[in-house]
């Protein structure tokens, strides 16, 4: 049997949503939410917190995860990259001989989840051998063909288009491609190929499509989740 760890990131402190990690949505943290989907889920054998607080450690263990060691400060930064923490992740556990097959890259700021949903991920993913890494995406309402850079002049320019002549962007979104956001739902990484390349995701990342969800990234997204808890608590009865 496959071993397949949870790993979510918890480290502390928040520009957009102070203390977002930890802050509370339908009386739990995030980050006990994000811990309830992965306990979960029947495919994940173990469940970790990568932090780089105290604090949210002991929380981790409350909420019945594991948060065996502190992330360095060296890599807790606000421009330090998920690769640094899933490496330090992997080697922690490998030093132990412990190394899983595959982790489960679970971001507390994407917290409604549904557990099935990640089971179906992660046997995706098992299934697709040739793959590097799965990542979560959903639709984007408005193709991103139909989106704006500023030309260098001032002026609107289509993404990715040198042309400043913006009527093209006005034909039916129909008449555009479909194109996704990756949202934080659910990743799947192979252990092996992260230490064969050097790389958590690689050139051949296959999409795993979930309904549209919302990140936190402001306390006007915090202020959507609340009202979508609101209308729909069956979500909170799944995993609470």
């Amino acid at each position: 049997m496959a071993k397949v760890v949870a790993l979510i990131p918890a480290r502390a402190g928040s520009k957009g949503v102070p203390n977002k990690n930890v802050r509370l949505l339908g009386g739990h943290s995030l980050l006990a939410w994000s811990i309830a989907a992965s306990r979960k889920a029947s495919t994940i054998n173990r469940v970790l917190v990568s932090t780089d607080s105290p604090e949210y450690a002991a929380l981790t263990r409350e909420e019945g995860a594991e948060a065996p060691f502190l992330r360095p400060a060296e890599i807790s930064g606000d421009r330090s990259t998920d690769y640094e923490f899933i490496l330090h992740a992997l080697d922690w556990l490998a030093a132990r001989g412990e190394e899983p097959d595959y982790i489960v890259h679970i971001r507390p700021t994407t917290p409604l989840r549904d557990p099935q949903l990640v089971d179906e991920a992660v046997r995706s993913f098992m299934n697709t051998p040739k793959a590097t890494a799965m990542r979560s995406v959903h639709e984007m309402p408005e193709s991103a063909y139909k989106s704006f850079e500023i030309a260098p002049g001032g002026q609107l320019k289509r993404l990715g288009s040198e042309s400043t002549a913006l009527d093209g962007a006005n034909n039916a979104r129909q008449q555009f491609p479909r194109t996704y956001v990756a949202n934080g739902y659910v990743d799947v990484l192979a252990t092996s190929f992260i230490r064969k390349a050097g790389l958590i995701h690689g050139d051949n990342v296959i999409p795993f499509i979930t309904p549209p969800v919302v990140e936190v990234d402001t306390e006007e997204d915090f202020a959507h989740l609340e009202f979508q808890l609101a209308r729909h608590p069956r979500i909170a009865q799944k995993l609470f």
